[in-house]
């Protein structure tokens, strides 16, 4: 389980992905970015994937048990909850965006802030 409250969604999983040694695929169709938070990412020429993300969990479950620990988190109230992605062996510390267009893009670790901090 991780907190990806700094650096957002896209650094926590590149963190894991680096740490672990393993892959990990997410779908972008799959991600759930509400309306407001799009908007504003758009407006300002954010990557809400490398947004600050307080109030969100990233788990990693077995694939047998995912969707289970999806519907109990939907029956507590976090109806956002969703399977993202999955994780593999190959390659080795990377993090794969399958994009709503069909196309592959990597994950990196960002070069910068995004907005400064304010806590």
């Amino acid at each position: 389980m991780r907190d990806p409250t700094r650096g957002g969604l896209a650094t926590t999983l590149k963190e894991i992905a680096s740490q672990s040694g393993l892959s990990i695929e997410i779908e972008e169709e799959r991600i759930p970015v509400l309306a407001p938070v799009k908007g504003a990412c758009e407006i300002l020429g954010l990557d809400p994937l490398y947004s600050a993300n307080e109030g969100i969990m990233v788990l990693f479950v077995s694939p047998e048990d995912a969707q289970r620990t999806v519907e109990i988190l939907r029956e507590k109230g976090e109806d956002l909850s969703t399977i993202i992605g999955i994780v593999k062996e190959e390659p080795s510390g990377k993090v794969i965006l399958k994009t709503k267009i069909g196309g592959t893009r990597l994950l990196e670790m960002p070069s910068g802030e995004q907005l400064p901090r304010i806590c």
